[in-house]
């Protein structure tokens, strides 16, 4: 199987399609009856696509000029996804976390909520719940790594059991009449990859689209990803084949595609670390070139997702201040000691005014404007 080159890795050469054309990327793909426009998935990640988060990219990724929240091509998101949230908790009406995780306002639309567990029952019951609850879409989780989620039989610790996983797909599917996908790894490991099967079990049970995050279980995060796993299973299917893995750049998006023929791409931690990228990769499309941001926008987009978290009383918004300033902070000159000063500040407006103080200077903010807005 042929090894695919990223273009981070020769960013020297464009991408092209076969014809020797420009890459692109697809308008729109279908998920089911739900249209999603542009091709780009926000990809659900523990601890970070909450409500805020998620509302943010929106915002963050407006076309410039625009004063209102949009969706489509405009936005350059063309559908974001919940945290992953245990089936179990949701049937447990007294978990709050499950309810937070599920929570979301209409300008969030289309929307995905992604559940993980292993029991078929549960799973199918609250897939119904979120139906219930007005979601696009629903999601099963069998890629996440972490040793507390796989020791329950959980995210990838199910790729080891293809009939269980099978029973899960037959039993969603016939409990929820909105479109059902699932987001999963290669395999284990290299010498158990299981993707292209998989994915052909999803089709026969009826589910509207797969993603692949082509990597293995024992890969976690590190590694390259496996582009050629994506082409495979993009091969193997007629239903929509979501990309992921190693999206660093709009060039990278474009890369995707011209390379395994995927129908769209999801981005995960490259939009914590540059909320732009989805803006970045319409403006590609369009034009051949896309905006970088500037220090300006870096604090105007830090400031906001800060002050969006104290609005919405997020449960430790401080932690979730210092955890997004390492994300943040990357690109901003002299970001260590943005970081230093934020990780040092106690409350929420101690952070506000760090970030003030540090930018302050720098985009040309009035003296003591730190201590007018805090």
């Amino acid at each position: 199987m042929l090894t695919m080159r990223k273009y981070w890795e020769n960013p020297e050469v464009q991408p092209k399609t076969g014809d020797g054309v420009y890459a692109s990327m697809p308008e729109c793909f279908p998920i089911g009856k739900v249209r999603i426009a542009p091709a780009t998935v926000l990809a659900p990640m523990a601890g970070v696509t909450d409500t805020v988060f998620r509302r943010f990219i929106r915002n963050v990724n407006l076309k410039p000029g625009s004063d209102h929240l949009l969706s489509g091509r405009e936005s350059g998101c063309g559908l974001i996804m919940t945290e992953f949230t245990s089936a179990d908790g949701v049937l447990r009406s007294r978990d709050k976390k499950a309810q937070r995780y599920l929570h979301f306002y209409e300008d969030e639309h289309p929307i995905s909520a992604q559940l993980f567990g292993s029991n078929p029952q549960v799973l199918g019951e609250a897939a119904r719940m979120v139906e219930g609850l007005g979601f696009d879409i629903v999601d099963l989780n069998l890629g996440c790594p972490a040793k507390k989620v796989v020791k329950c039989n959980g995210g990838s610790g199910l790729l080891r059991d293809l009939p269980l996983i099978g029973k899960i797909f037959e039993t969603v599917r016939a409990t929820v009449s909105i479109p059902f996908t699932v987001k999963f790894r290669a395999g284990w490991k290299d010498d158990e990859i299981v993707c292209v099967e998989l994915a052909r079990m999803a089709e026969n049970c009826g589910l509207n689209a797969v993603a692949l995050h082509a990597r293995t279980r024992e890969q976690g995060y590190s590694g390259e990803a496996r582009w050629e796993w994506i082409a495979a299973v993009r091969d193997a299917v007629k239903i929509p084949v979501i990309g992921n893995g190693d999206i660093r750049c709009p060039e990278d998006a474009a890369t995707m595609v011209a390379q395994t023929g995927c129908d769209a791409v999801m981005i995960g931690r490259t939009a914590a670390s540059n909320p732009w990228i989805f803006r970045q990769i319409a403006q590609y499309c369009d034009c051949g070139s896309y905006d970088q941001p500037t220090e300006a926008d870096r604090y105007e987009m830090i400031r906001t997702y800060f002050q969006m978290l104290v609005e919405e009383g997020m449960p430790g918004a401080a932690g979730k201040m210092k955890q997004f300033a390492s994300w943040f902070t990357h690109g901003v000159r002299n970001g260590s000691a943005l970081r230093k000063a934020v990780y040092e500040a106690r409350q929420e407006p101690e952070i506000l005014a760090a970030v003030d103080e540090f930018f302050a200077a720098m985009v040309g903010l009035p003296r003591g404007f730190a201590n007018q807005v805090s």
